[in-house]
């Protein structure tokens, strides 16, 4: 650089790029654990694999708290998301603000536009590279998000959509495009008060009895929420969900349960921070998560993660993490629940932001995945902002045997930054397409991406 002028950003990404080749060649094709398993951006690439442990967490504040939020820059000339050798990647659609995505029993591709209010269907042929079809099912929601079809099966007759605090549906038969009528209210109120985290997925239990709702926290640490004394703490307790928080926090870091007509109102889990999505994992049909862990106790604490979610377990948020890591902003306040803290499946590097999760179930379909990829999970990390050196912003996959995570995780979708202060992509909804492709939203850029297997890939 000369006469003050700034590099642009992409010269800078050039540069930042060749210098860390060498790491991305050394990282792939190993495990990296460890400090080595907490890099940044320059050291993604499809097949580098990460495993994070629980015995790694550094100390609180370690190093100090950073705010660094990204700049959003256009998508530069000829920029893809970067998939591994043997898959293609197209742009399958254009939207305004893409977010959560589900496929419908008979393919139709179903989007939240969160920011407008309204969900859109794309179709397309099996084996298409771009959608041919793109349509407003409905509008006027407020702030929707998760998207579910009921009763399960290859004819459904609603289609449910999550508000921020409320859940309703709309009468559906398969291959409508337009909602044949208004939304019916099946879940009037969610939460006492808005504001926090405002994404509520939804998800059916296999046996389609229990709708699972996840609702984000108020706040990040719930900081302000009234200290109850030990008296207060244990008649609290003695009758609500093991590890409930109160005040405006109230039914939220939790799971919520009801019947599919919005009765029977439960709570399943408590202490998730912010589970963005919530799916089932098809071999042992257990409710998973993927969880946005807390903020400013440093650049890599606590991790993120995803998991399996237990039915009345408790995972810690506001008064523990990982396990019974106490959170020192709350130390000493709820020592009743130090050794009920339920432990999670897969760590992610700490402010990751995990928000879409699917699993890979296609069985056929000119863009089959090969067999390897079966049952597996894919999470889209949307990226960080409170951290120094910038991480997320990929796909990543996650190994499972018979519904069981490995611990590890690969990464199968990157190339979304520009430099270490711009990016140009945000992954945030994943979902597998009827013909075996894997759909990905991108809220920055504003496109479904579609990432499908080479011909004949499949039987590999």
């Amino acid at each position: 650089m000369t006469g003050g002028r700034r590099a642009s950003p992409i010269l800078t990404a050039a540069l930042a790029l060749t210098l860390g080749a060498s790491l991305v060649r050394a990282a792939q094709g190993q495990v990296l654990t460890g400090a080595a398993a907490t890099g940044d951006w320059r050291t993604d690439a499809p097949g580098v694999t990460r495993r994070l442990t629980i015995a790694d967490l550094p100390a609180p504040l370690a190093t100090p708290p950073t705010a660094s939020p990204p700049s959003v820059a256009p998508r530069p000339a000829g920029a893809f998301p970067k998939a591994p050798t043997g898959f293609s990647v197209t742009a399958f659609a254009a939207l305004g603000h893409p977010r959560q995505i589900r496929v419908a029993p008979n393919g139709d591709i179903f989007v939240a536009e969160t920011d407008a209010g309204q969900i859109r269907v794309l179709r397309a042929k099996d084996g298409a590279a771009k959608a041919s079809q793109i349509e407003t099912f409905a509008s006027g929601l407020d702030q929707p998000f998760g998207i579910a079809f009921y009763p399960l099966g290859g004819r459904p007759a609603w289609v449910y959509v999550a508000n921020t605090n409320s859940v309703v549906r709309f009468p559906y038969q398969p291959g409508d495009l337009k909602a044949r009528g208004a939304p019916e209210v099946v879940v009037p109120k969610l939460v006492q008060s808005r504001g926090g985290h405002s994404t509520r997925d939804i998800a059916f239990s296999s046996d389609g009895r229990t709708m699972l709702v996840s609702v984000g926290s108020g706040s990040n640490v719930a900081s302000d929420m009234p200290v109850k004394s030990p008296a207060e703490t244990a008649t609290f307790a003695a009758s609500n969900a093991l590890g409930a928080a109160w005040g405006r926090e109230t039914d939220r870091a939790d799971i919520l349960s009801f019947r599919p007509d919005g009765s029977g109102r439960g709570t399943f889990a408590t202490g998730l921070r912010n589970c963005v999505t919530v799916a089932i994992e098809p071999t042992k049909a257990a409710p998973w998560c993927v969880v946005n862990e807390r903020d400013s106790l440093g650049d890599n604490l606590p991790p993120d993660y995803a998991t399996h979610v237990r039915q009345g377990a408790f995972y810690g948020w506001p008064w523990y993490y990982l396990g019974s890591h106490p959170d020192p902003r709350l130390a000493g306040q709820r020592p009743d629940l130090a050794n009920k803290v339920t432990a999670p499946d897969v760590l992610l590097q700490a402010h990751s932001a995990p928000l879409g999760l699917a699993f890979y179930t296609a069985r056929s379909g000119p863009a089959l995945f090969p067999s390897q990829y079966d049952g597996d999970a894919f999470v889209a990390l949307h990226g960080s902002w409170n951290r120094s050196r910038r991480t997320g912003y990929k796909l990543v996959r996650l190994r499972l045997r018979n519904g069981v995570a490995s611990g590890d995780y690969e990464d199968f979708l990157t190339g979304f930054v520009i430099d270490d202060r711009h990016v140009w992509g945000r992954p945030v909804g994943v979902a597998v397409a009827r013909d075996g492709a894997l759909l990905v939203t991108d809220d920055a850029s504003g496109v479904v991406w579609r990432v499908a297997a080479a011909p004949g890939a499949g039987g590999a």
